[in-house]
């Protein structure tokens, strides 16, 4: 991992920056009122997206920058790449700059894949020879050789997401700025994706890289930022910045609350447009029950009720021991991209079935239900709702017993005489 305080020089700082947008009081929208009222100057209002931002990253390193919607984040990556100016301070970059802001961007739909890459490949920084002779990598990346001779109005978004993406990657680039990239494609190509990642980690190259995913923080970074309100409020390890991020969610979904007269319980965070009544674990035949035990089929089932209108929330549960340690999360993400629209009244129950292979002792079961779209915008979680006792017949020490075969193959030495023959 690189240092923080090391001697090199850093490869990007930040100092100072603030950014101001100016939205106009009155809007003219047509020429003939432009016409009627020549003298008329409309007022602006002043919106400050960032306010006396600064940070440094050094050569080498993986820096994330989380935030809620609207804390800035994506903002300083335009202004990094010099689309957006800046109002006040400086940026200092050392080094050849790619982004992966606005993938796509620049793609003309009338034209093929081939075609398609080579401008795009021009537009971020490689000559027109180079980005033709990396088309085939490009094609085997993203998985579209069937569709090569397709024009990209014909491409699905995600198809056309992946194509963008492929491209990026092969730019010879000293520092990556990555803004919300990695959710592209389905879970295979998801994982390439991360691969990727990994790969220019391990390269070296300094990556800049916004995100709502708190667990891809602590994946991939070294170091993190947290914004909030276009203010730098924490800058340091990425376990320490994604759990203040989660306190700032749970801040404000708790002001709300109180805001509404109702009970703030410290263990139960969200906007309560829908509510989890209850919880409860079962056993292979369908009964409930608090003890599971080890190899046998479990069923974890979770009721909620909707008190307003929900479009798409994301349902899930994490399992976690006496130790809190994480043993198992899921939601519904991973099997329903969209879950529908919910009324209010509306119940729903969810449930996810496995083998229980967790090792003996307590586990504690968090149920939520969130918006879609990321960002820790919970409608209801309820941390450690519900528990039940594992149950094994021998202990090993470790967080799981996985089902598996441990064989012994021998291959003797060879005696004096067998050797000399």
């Amino acid at each position: 991992m690189p240092s923080a305080t090391g001697p090199s020089t850093p490869a990007v700082v930040v100092e100072g920056v603030t950014k101001e947008f100016r939205i106009p009081k009155e809007r003219v929208h047509t020429f003939k009122e432009r016409a009627l009222h020549p003298l008329r100057r409309p007022g602006f209002n002043a919106f400050s997206a960032l306010e006396d931002v600064s940070f440094a990253v050094q050569p080498g390193e993986f820096f994330g920058i989380v935030g809620r919607n609207g804390s800035g984040k994506s903002t300083l990556l335009k202004c990094l790449a010099g689309i957006y100016p800046t109002t006040a301070g400086r940026i200092f970059v050392d080094g050849r700059l790619s982004t992966f802001i606005e993938l796509g961007v620049g793609f003309n739909p009338d034209l093929a894949a081939r075609d398609n890459v080579v401008i795009n490949g021009v537009m971020l920084g490689m000559t027109p020879a180079a980005a033709r002779e990396r088309f085939e990598e490009v094609l085997e990346f993203s998985e579209l050789h069937e569709f090569v001779d397709l024009k990209l109005k014909n491409y699905s978004s995600g198809m056309q997401v992946r194509l963008a993406f492929s491209v990026a990657i092969q730019v010879d680039a000293d520092i990556l700025l990555v803004d919300e990239v990695l959710a592209v494609g389905d879970a295979a190509f998801q994982q390439k994706c991360f691969d990727v990642f990994h790969r220019l980690r391990d390269e070296g190259r300094t990556i800049l890289f916004v995100t709502h995913d708190m667990g891809s923080v602590v994946r991939f970074c070294h170091r993190a930022m947290l914004l909030e309100r276009g203010r730098v409020r924490l800058v340091g390890d990425p376990d320490e910045v994604a759990n203040h991020y989660l306190e700032v969610n749970f801040d404000r979904q708790q002001e709300a609350t109180r805001a509404r007269g109702e009970h703030s319980d410290p263990n139960r965070f969200g906007d309560r447009s829908a509510e989890i009544v209850e919880a409860w674990f079962e056993d292979e035949r369908g009964e409930p029950t608090p003890t599971l035990r080890q190899g046998r089929e479990v069923t974890f089932r979770a009721r909620v009720v909707f008190r307003e209108p929900v479009t798409d929330p994301i349902f899930g549960v994490g399992f976690e021991n006496a130790d809190r340690h994480w043993l198992f999360t899921t939601n519904s993400t991973l099997t329903e991209e969209r879950t529908g629209t919910f009324e209010s009244g509306d119940e729903v129950t969810f449930s996810v079935r496995f083998e229980n292979v967790f090792a003996s002792g307590r586990i504690h079961a968090t149920p939520a239900v969130a918006h879609f779209g990321g960002g820790g915008q919970w409608i209801d979680r309820r941390e450690r709702l519900v528990s039940a006792v594992c149950t094994a017949p021998r202990s090993l020490g470790a967080m799981v017993d996985l089902p598996h075969d441990f064989r012994l193959e021998l291959r003797r030495a060879a005696t004096p005489s067998e050797a000399v023959r």
